[in-house]
């Protein structure tokens, strides 16, 4: 069973003033709320449970579902309404209504793409990345192995890069030069594979935390793979300047 996690329960702050009555999930997009495109690509793609964590206006989202109901799919809530869990907490949380031996897709309720989902591996941790202009990369080997995550603006480092695994000589425009070879940066997408192989790492971990934070610790002693997805459009929807773009986008998709 193929099965995956939205994650909708953000505050949405920057989508202010429409997120003042309602969840970030439900501004709509071409005529249609943002997790009705994320849970179309889903269900064209084979997915049969999905998981949506919810906390601002959860009712809201909740009552959606339900009027549509569960646009004929194994939907279940993973309900955040007494706290947000960030996005670590959220997975951690919801793991008890996911079959506990597949892996699971993460997908951020405010990114829309042209990914084709049915081509990503499933058989181990896996984040999407792509060639693409940010502040913040993540770090991969030649054989597309998580090291760590940097940010160029600041020169922070975090994961086994920056506790002298990896000794930085020279940054370039492909990625970082240490010692051990040379990393390339790649920008993430908001879209990853969790990986029942790494559910015995979480009890170490609080009920709120990032995932991002436990990737780049997993990966020191993990395997964590990118996956560098060619061509890929993709646009995060989380600034009210982005929404006109948004209907252009999708019409092209």
């Amino acid at each position: 069973m193929k099965q995956a996690m939205i994650f909708a329960a953000g505050l949405g702050t920057r989508l202010k003033p429409l997120t003042d009555t309602m969840p970030k999930a439900l501004v709509r997009v071409g005529g249609q709320p943002l997790i009705w495109h994320v849970i179309q690509k889903l269900k064209s793609s084979g997915y049969e449970r999905i998981v949506v964590n919810v906390h601002h206006f959860a009712d809201q989202i909740v009552t959606y579902l339900e009027e549509n109901h569960n646009f004929g799919l194994d939907i279940r809530i993973s309900d955040e309404t007494s706290a947000l869990l960030e996005t670590g907490g959220g997975i951690k949380k919801a793991l008890p209504l996911f079959d506990a031996n597949e892996s699971i897709l993460i997908h951020n309720v405010d990114i829309l793409s042209n990914l084709d989902l049915e081509a990503l591996p499933m058989d181990a941790p896996l984040l999407v990345v792509s060639e693409r202009q940010t502040k913040r990369y993540l770090m991969f080997d030649d054989e597309m192995r998580l090291h760590g995550w940097t940010n160029i603006e600041t020169g922070a480092l975090k994961g086994p890069i920056s506790n002298g695994q990896w000794s930085m000589v020279r940054s370039s425009s492909a990625g970082l030069q240490g010692k051990n070879g040379q990393l390339r940066k790649l920008a993430f997408s908001g879209i990853h594979v969790f990986h029942p192989s790494l559910v015995p790492l979480l009890d170490e971990w609080p009920d709120r935390f990032p995932i991002m934070d436990f990737y780049l610790k997993a990966c020191g002693t993990h395997l964590i793979r990118g996956y560098e997805a060619k061509d890929l459009r993709l646009m995060d929807v989380g600034k009210l300047d982005t929404l006109d773009q948004a209907e252009a986008f999708i019409d092209g998709l």
